[in-house]
């Protein structure tokens, strides 16, 4: 139960009490609830005995106050840690308790009293003159007569109010904490961040908080649509508000660090260099504009709280490189977890960014003959996912180290990095809050360099909020941003940059996951020329060209599936080509093999696109495109190797972090590509692989290797084995063997998936038999199905069990002849119900069910490979399978095919020639990762 809906139920039961002290245990259960949830936890005790100013009602403790006590001894000789508490009853007013001498004399003993008379709470400490200072309030309602109401409905109450008020408490009981540490200090921001959220969200649809998120989605080019749209855009406003402020704190401090505690959160308009940042300050400071969220009383708590920061400690121990680490997964993390989930929000280790750029540099100067590599102004480089700035930094730091330590040009040196900063090292962001923060980390590098950036000049860097994957081919503008041109001149500065700017290097860490929104046909069209897509224009009956009303010629899609050498099917999925990482790649690709005509390209992404079938046109294109391709292969994928390595030892992602353990689940891979003006007749293609738990050192080690390019295997990407960028080693006479798909006539049969909790799966045969004639039966009434607790009644997003078994009762029956042996997993084999009615099991495979006859059977493989060494990637069975029946996903060729009601032999019955083929392609059968066997 929740603490607040315990608290009030607890105090309704005392309506009509006439002594105040009848709530103490209630409050006492309540603060003790929060308070153990605290590093250190905290602890109220009721008529803490003391001297000096009386006994208070109540006290809040640390742990090491309470060492060999008991709540009846004396604590005459120490103060509570974390304040004194002040009740009265409901029908006293707080801010009339507020005046009391009795609160005075608290205040002037204790310094910090917590008031309260049930309903409202007010925090109270004393000032530098001896007087009462107001800090935080809440009220659960606003007076006694509502306040019973509230009491009432203790549920609804903790629904509404509950995360608000628990932050609440919390801040209370660490407000007299020490301030020192930058992960408290992220807390406390997290806190005060979620309490402005609530507000937001709690604000309705306040026509200037539509008109800010108007003039967004008009700047990035996307719409927040639906639940997830509209908590997103709330998210992000409050996100952007709380990182300006933090940021604007940070760069005030490094102006003049012995100054004292009297940072206005307002300044933060003043500070960060970015119009858009100021105007969206100055729409929440003004009243009849965003004024009615109540933001503005959060956000003079907030820096309240950074003005409590003992800011020699806290910058002692902040690392300005790791601002990021401290203050945005972190952050984003307490404030608002699933977004962050939803977002693929990782900070790109630092081994993993000076890799990538020193590569680039290595081959500006190698590949492509710049000698001064990034520090040449003629290389203009763009980071089109720049997040929070990390590659653009190091960018900048690789400059100025080839400047001072190559070229000796000391006294020239920070000025041409400001320069740099603003006209050639770019970045894009379509998150507001990174973009924050990526204007914060480049305002200190140039600080730290005393060339800070002079807003009265304009000077800005070159880090602009835009969606990356659109405007690159024309600068219209936009007349819905009429009354924002602080957006308008985002959207002209990144337009500038897309349109104009000879960029030579693209890299960074594509996102791994989309945004909550629905973004233009512009954006989900850049990825048809991975799909296989061309173009035809339509013609009429007569066979003449058809053109639409403008002249245009009107063109047909179609797509290429077929592959011209082996001719099958290429296997391409669709979908899989959808993923976000997937277009950045075409950005780029586009950009520099086709705009440019020479330059770079360097990302880390996930690795599905070295060598899984779906991606074969995008590496064709690759190879096509680009004069030498070197991949660094990260591995670490939860999917194919279970995050170990060939040795069974573990295998993280290289984004796993002391700070964030888990990482991600997917593979990751580096990929270099480099298109030289001139081009040669044959692409050079490198790769190599990293494994185990020190990748991340090992490859940025890799970098001191004298020879560089010995410790790569060059491959040979072709038609032949669809462009794979993975080293094979099979015999050249291997791949003209014909693959096993090739001798089907028909597609391979995919493994049925159950995905109800075993349900319709049991090792013995009458127990499936008696919990399915239940599940069928209509006299059965769902209660009663349901009280078995199987996956059958469990509800889940895309399964509603109750309508589901009544569509099962109207379209199916029982019968003990779907009662079927079944290959649950390498030689295990089970019993399972099959029934065709959709979503009983989550895949039921019809045509696989219409192949599964007496007499018939299976042989069984996978479409690629999954680990080396391979094994046995084959079984051979005459039962049903799953899907997961071999690791990697099991795909079933039947020996013969039944068309329609006849029993049709495929060409023999298993003993002839197509059973000899079959028999000696398993004795030879070899695995290749990305391959079809064959």
């Amino acid at each position: 139960m929740h603490p607040l809906e315990t608290y009030l139920a607890e105090i309704a039961t005392l309506r009509g009490a006439t002594k105040e002290t009848s709530g103490y245990p209630a409050l006492a259960n309540l603060l003790n609830a929060v308070g153990h949830t605290l590093k250190p936890k905290v602890r109220c005790i009721i008529h803490p005995k003391n001297s000096g100013a009386g006994i208070p009602d109540g006290g809040l403790f640390t742990p090491d106050q309470l060492k060999n006590r008991n709540e009846e001894e004396s604590f005459i000789d120490q103060k509570p840690a974390r304040g004194v508490i002040e009740v009265k009853s409901t029908r006293d007013d707080i801010d009339d308790i507020s005046e009391t001498e009795q609160v005075n004399d608290y205040l002037k003993h204790y310094g910090l009293v917590l008031l309260t008379n049930y309903c409202s709470f007010l925090l109270l400490k004393r000032g530098d003159n001896g007087k009462p200072i107001r800090l935080e309030s809440f009220q659960l309602a606003p007076d006694e007569k509502s306040f019973w109401i509230v009491a009432a409905q203790p549920r609804k109450a903790a629904s509404e109010l509950g995360e608000r008020f628990i932050e609440y408490l919390k801040r209370v009981m660490l407000h007299a904490a020490p301030l020192n540490n930058p992960k408290d200090v992220a807390f406390f921001l997290a806190s005060y961040a979620r309490d402005a959220r609530a507000r937001v969200e709690g604000a309705g649809n306040l026509p200037a908080l539509a008109a800010v998120r108007g003039a967004l989605e008009e700047a990035l080019g996307m719409k927040f649509e639906a639940e997830k749209g509209e908590h997103f855009f709330r998210s992000t406003l409050v996100q952007t508000l709380f990182y300006g402020v933090f940021s604007a704190w940070v760069l005030w401090h490094k102006e003049k660090p012995q100054r004292k505690n009297d940072f206005n959160w307002k300044s933060a308009a003043w500070t960060l260099h970015v119009p858009m940042i100021k105007a969206l300050f100055e729409q929440v400071a003004t009243p009849t504009k965003l004024g009615p969220l109540g933001l503005v009383e959060v956000l003079d708590w907030t820096a309240a709280a950074l003005n409590r920061v003992d800011r020699a400690a806290f910058f002692e121990r902040f690392v300005e490189d790791h601002a990021v680490q401290y203050f945005y997964e972190p952050f984003l993390e307490a404030f608002d977890p699933e977004l962050r989930k939803q977002l693929g929000v990782w900070y790109t280790p630092p081994e993993i960014v000076q890799y990538q750029v020193a590569r680039v540099d290595a081959a500006l100067r190698e590949e492509l003959d710049i000698p001064d590599g990034l520090a040449d102004p003629r290389v203009f480089v763009l980071d089109p996912c720049c997040g929070t700035g990390a590659y653009l930094v190091e960018v900048l730091r690789k400059v100025s180290k080839t400047l001072t330590e190559e070229k000796g040009e000391d006294a020239l040196v920070n000025a041409e990095l400001k320069e740099a900063a603003q006209k050639r090292v770019f970045g894009f962001e379509i998150l507001p809050a990174p973009f924050v923060v990526a204007h914060l980390q480049m305002g200190l590098l140039l600080q730290n360099l005393s060339v800070p950036l002079d807003d009265t000049k304009g000077e800005r860097a070159g880090i602009f909020l835009t969606n990356a994957l659109t405007g690159w081919d024309e600068d219209k503008a936009n007349p819905h941003l009429a009354n924002w041109p602080e957006l308008e001149i985002e959207r002209r500065g990144a337009g500038k940059v897309k349109q104009e700017k000879p960029i030579l290097v693209i890299l960074g860490n594509p996102p791994y996951n989309a945004f909550a929104g629905i973004s233009p046909k512009e954006e989900q069209g850049l990825v048809e020329a991975y799909k296989g897509v061309y173009w035809t224009q339509r013609k009429n009956k007569d066979g003449e060209d058809l053109f639409d009303e403008d002249g245009q010629p009107v063109m047909k899609r179609h797509y290429k599936l077929a592959d011209p050498v082996n001719k099958g099917g290429w296997g391409i999925k669709k979908f899989n080509l959808d993923e976000l990482y997937v277009r950045f790649f075409r950005i780029a690709e586009r950009r520099i093999a086709e705009k440019s005509g020479k330059g770079i390209v360097c990302y880390i992404s996930n690795f599905s696109y070295l060598s899984e079938q779906s991606f074969v046109e995008m590496r064709q294109r690759f190879v096509q495109e680009f004069d030498s391709l070197w991949f660094d292969c990260l591995n670490g994928d939860s999917r194919e190797t279970g995050k170990l390595t060939p040795e069974g030892k573990p295998d993280p992602s290289v984004f796993s972090t002391d700070y964030n353990r888990e990482g991600i689940k997917v593979g990751t891979a580096i990929g270099l590509m480099v298109r030289q003006p001139k081009r040669s007749k044959k692409p050079n293609v490198f790769f190599r692989q990293f494994w185990g738990a020190n990748k991340r050192a090992e490859i940025l080690a890799s970098l001191q290797t004298k020879n560089f390019p010995k410790q790569y295997e060059q491959v040979a990407p072709e038609y032949i084995n669809r462009f794979t960028f993975c080293p094979q080693n099979v015999a050249t006479a291997y791949l003209s063997w014909p693959k096993l798909n090739e001798l089907c006539e028909s597609q391979p049969l995919q493994g049925m998936d159950e995905d109800r909790a075993n349900s319709l799966i049991e090792i013995g045969k009458s127990a499936l038999a008696s919990r399915m004639e239940k599940y069928f039966d209509e006299l059965v009434e769902w209660e009663e199905f349901a009280s078995l607790k199987t996956g059958l009644s469990r509800k889940s997003a895309a399964f509603k069990p109750e309508k589901i078994r009544k569509i099962a009762q109207d379209k199916d029956a029982f019968t003990t002849k779907n009662l079927r042996r079944y290959l649950f997993r390498p030689c295990d084999v089970r019993w399972c119900y099959y029934t065709p009615v959709p979503n009983v099991w989550k895949r039921s495979r019809p045509d696989l069910w219409k192949q599964s006859w007496p007499g018939n059977a299976f042989l069984l493989s996978r479409t690629t490979g999954v680990a080396e060494p391979e094994g046995v990637p084959f079984i051979f069975t005459k039962n049903l399978l799953a899907r997961d029946s071999m690791r990697g996903h099991a795909v079933a060729i039947p020996l013969r095919l039944r068309e329609s009601s006849k029993e049709k032999p495929k060409k023999d019955d298993g003993n002839g020639e197509l059973g000899s083929i079959l028999r000696e392609c398993c004795s030879r059968l070899h695995s290749r990762r990305g391959e079809n066997y064959r």
